[in-house]
């Protein structure tokens, strides 16, 4: 793979196993053309054996590239092969964006921007609580822990099938973050004012667990981390309970413009035309 430097071809990436799915491209590509740059995001579906030589790769700038985004498997390795990360990468242990600066490979993750600029957009105010439950405890529940933290909420309940993997998180992020089974979502649910879904249930047609949307608060909101559908079940069930809802395509949108930023110096918008444009992929690709 040539070198960027030398044919003035900007070339950033998304890297994951796999990554042919990716609208990652979709969103960098269009930034791109908006601004007339020469500069091109492609897909890296490279293996997890195989990861660490990409790295070096864009580190000795053979692979030509200024960074790239990074997804699964690939988030916690990023954030231990990088020669600089930030706070954020310290505190969540995962890494979503890299960028070279003075020769070093950088790392930061902004899921977390993602998530909260998706609810900023959709529900205004949504901060404005003092409760919040979180279902499931992967990898994407890190960032909205740390996200949900940053923004002062001040109970925030974990729910997950296994409760130590709920405690290892609630360890992690701090005495506010409590740990709970499934059998708690009851309890935890009531009077709460967001919750969230991070788990991929229903993303493949599959039934969800029954949720008390009914116990939270009148003007609580409900969000997924899953995009695809745009309408999950919990959405559904939660419009069917009054609430408000927003989906998980925000949170894709407003987590990429960080690195774009970081490689090409502009920092972007996102724009109505640029969900339509996901959301005409997606029906594309149904």
């Amino acid at each position: 793979m040539g070198d960027s430097r030398e044919t003035g071809l900007m070339k950033a990436f998304v890297c994951g196993f796999p990554a042919r799915h990716s609208r990652s491209p979709l969103i960098h590509n269009h930034w791109i053309a908006q601004y007339g740059l020469p500069a091109r995001y492609d897909i890296a579906e490279v293996s997890p054996a195989e990861f660490p030589a990409f790295l070096a790769s864009v580190r000795d700038g053979s692979a030509g590239y200024v960074g790239g985004n990074i997804t699964i498997p690939h988030k916690e390795a990023a954030a231990r092969l990088a020669d600089q990360v930030d706070d954020l990468v310290g505190e969540i242990g995962a890494a979503n964006t890299l960028w070279m600066e003075e020769g070093r490979l950088c790392a930061t993750n902004s899921d977390g921007i993602g998530f909260l600029g998706s609810l900023d957009e959709g529900a205004p105010g949504w901060d404005r609580i003092s409760t919040a439950v979180v279902l499931g405890a992967g990898g994407a529940c890190r960032s909205i822990l740390q996200a949900l933290k940053s923004r002062g909420i001040g109970e925030i309940h974990v729910v997950n099938r296994t409760q130590a993997r709920a405690r290892e998180l609630a360890d992690r992020f701090g005495a506010n973050i409590h740990a709970h089974g499934l059998d708690a979502l009851d309890e935890v649910a009531t009077g709460a004012g967001l919750f969230v879904n991070t788990t991929s249930l229903g993303m493949h047609g599959e039934a969800i667990p029954a949720m008390p949307f009914e116990r939270m608060r009148d003007d609580a909101v409900v969000t997924d981390a899953v995009y695809i559908p745009l309408e999950t079940p919990f959405l559904r069930e939660a419009a069917r309970h009054g609430l408000k809802t927003v989906d998980g395509l925000g949170m894709l949108l407003h987590q990429a413009g960080c690195g774009f930023e970081k490689w090409f110096g502009k920092e972007p918008a996102v724009t109505t035309e640029l969900r339509q444009l996901i959301i005409d992929d997606m029906e594309a690709r149904a």
